[in-house]
């Protein structure tokens, strides 16, 4: 099983393509309730360039926070993320986190129908842009 699912896309500009990727997870009912900067933060930290690369945190709160009431540590899975990865000149990868994949880990099946839910509406994310 994949750990990520992903697609490439063509765009104007990365931040043209980070903000399509925001509006396609709102349409899924996910806000981004954190976004970091890699790029930035390896030039910050070890004055490297590296090619400009976002993480997303995409959380949808209704299934945070039932998956929350049944497993109180799956906040160190949470959120889901999202990346936007420029490639080339408008050309940028979209991948997301796979649930059902990282979920693997716990021994708590009553997380399994929250992990399809997460799962199925993160693939559509990908698959509409």
């Amino acid at each position: 099983m994949e750990y990520y699912f992903s697609k490439t896309i063509k765009s104007s500009s990365f931040d043209e393509a980070v903000q399509r990727t925001v509006d396609v997870l709102k349409g899924e009912g996910f806000g981004v309730i954190s976004e970091i900067n890699i790029d930035e933060k390896l030039k910050e930290k070890l004055g490297v360039d590296f090619k400009r690369y976002k993480i997303l945190g995409a959380c949808n709160p209704p299934y945070a926070y039932k998956a929350l009431q049944l497993e109180d540590k799956i906040g160190t899975m949470l959120p889901c993320n999202v990346l936007v990865i420029e490639q080339s000149q408008n050309t940028f990868e979209v991948a997301a986190v796979n649930p059902i994949a990282s979920m693997m880990a716990i021994e708590n099946h009553a997380l399994a129908d929250i992990a399809q839910e997460i799962t199925t509406r993160l693939k559509s994310v990908i698959e509409s842009l």
